[in-house]
């Protein structure tokens, strides 16, 4: 094993166009990747989270991804949970793959929404492969104004 990279190997298909040049990994064929590509998708589930006066919102950013291979689903103790799974391409027989970036697998993500939270009130939609999830609050009960009277005498 040479520790150079070879410009002449056949993952190059131009050595003089710097677009089509592989970044030269040293410990290819040594460490395996593919627990890593199953599991990326995991990773690529980004959440945002915020409050507003009326509601939480959960938006999370799930591109290529239809809503009947999303789960929304909430637990016991205020857990919102969002799972789903992203399926690996077909792949033929004839077909010749040059990279493979996208990632597949499964992925969960985990809330513990705060007391405010009505639980039973959650709504999702799914638009342009953003899933937002809005979880309505409860009130905030207004506390009695207290106004102290000085006493005259």
């Amino acid at each position: 094993m040479s520790i150079i990279p070879s410009f002449f190997t056949s993952k190059r298909s131009n050595i003089f166009d710097p677009f089509s040049l592989d970044t030269w990994d040293p410990f290819q064929g040594i460490i395996s990747t593919e627990p890593a590509r199953e599991t990326a998708a995991i990773v690529n589930a980004r959440i945002d989270w915020k409050e507003t006066p009326e509601a939480h919102v959960l938006k999370a950013d799930l591109p290529g991804m239809k809503k009947e291979e999303v789960k929304v689903e909430v637990e016991d103790g205020r857990v919102l949970q969002i799972s789903g799974e992203r399926c690996r391409e077909q792949e033929e027989k004839d077909d010749t793959w040059h990279r493979v970036e996208r990632s597949s697998g499964k992925f969960i993500r985990r809330f513990r929404l705060p007391e405010n939270a009505k639980m039973d009130e959650v709504k999702a939609m799914m638009e342009n492969g953003v899933l937002t999830v809005v979880v309505p609050k409860e009130e905030e009960e207004k506390k009695p104004m207290v106004k102290a009277i000085d006493i005259s005498g």
